[in-house]
């Protein structure tokens, strides 16, 4: 990217819409200073340029919300209905990303305004949505924390499950019970996150503690 491409960016991610939350992507964690010289573990999310792709009313769509996308698709990936959507807001073949926020609609919002990085600042509390980490298929004792059984003297009980069943009456396994599965790979919501810092003309959001997901996961961010 160019200077001139980077400082439209830095000057785009500043100035804009205002929502009641944003989307962005986690870069990973560090640790900052506060004020007062106490260390603060934060995670670091990089806000990409997110326009207004669509305004959905009561009238229309039942609810109200305002959709935004993000990230150009190659043209070899998109179809034409979404390009039909999308042109409006800038994207000519598509955005790899096109999520809402539920909130009324803000005054003048039109199609293709640019949504701003400081729709969220300083000391905000917010609700964080992220996907986990996937881990594949994983046994009883790392997806829930089973103790297993002894490792020596003969045992020849490890890391099985263990007995799952009941006697005659209900003759059957409870729904919910803890057994080996598909672990991690969720919709993890946390709440009362606080927003340590934002950094408009670097793209950057500091947020106090973990997030769940890997690098370049999309996060969402919503106050309240």
């Amino acid at each position: 990217m160019s200077e001139m491409e980077t400082q439209n960016t830095q000057e785009n991610n500043s100035s804009g819409l205002l929502l009641n939350g944003l989307f962005a992507f986690k870069e990973g964690m560090a640790t900052i200073y506060n004020d007062k010289g106490e260390a603060v573990p934060v995670t670091v999310l990089r806000y990409e340029n997110w326009k207004v792709s669509q305004v959905k009313t009561n009238e229309k769509d039942g609810y109200e919300a305002v959709q935004i996308a993000s990230v150009p698709k190659k043209s070899k990936n998109a179809n034409s209905a979404e390009v039909g959507h999308l042109k409006g807001a800038g994207f000519e073949t598509g955005a790899r990303f096109v999520r809402e926020i539920r909130q009324a609609s803000p005054e003048g919002v039109q199609v293709g305004d640019t949504v701003s990085i400081n729709s969220l600042v300083k000391g905000d509390v917010v609700k964080i949505t992220a996907t986990s980490k996937g881990r594949g298929f994983q046994g009883s004792v790392r997806r829930w924390g089973f103790a297993g059984g002894p490792a020596t003297h003969g045992s020849k009980f490890h890391r099985r499950p263990g007995s799952s069943g009941n006697r005659t009456w209900p003759g059957r396994v409870m729904p919910g019970k803890k057994f080996p599965g598909h672990w991690g790979d969720e919709t993890i919501t946390v709440k009362n996150v606080v927003t340590v810092d934002v950094l408009a003309n670097e793209g950057v959001l500091f947020v106090k503690g973990p997030v769940p997901g890997a690098k370049n996961t999309l996060v969402k961010l919503v106050k309240g």
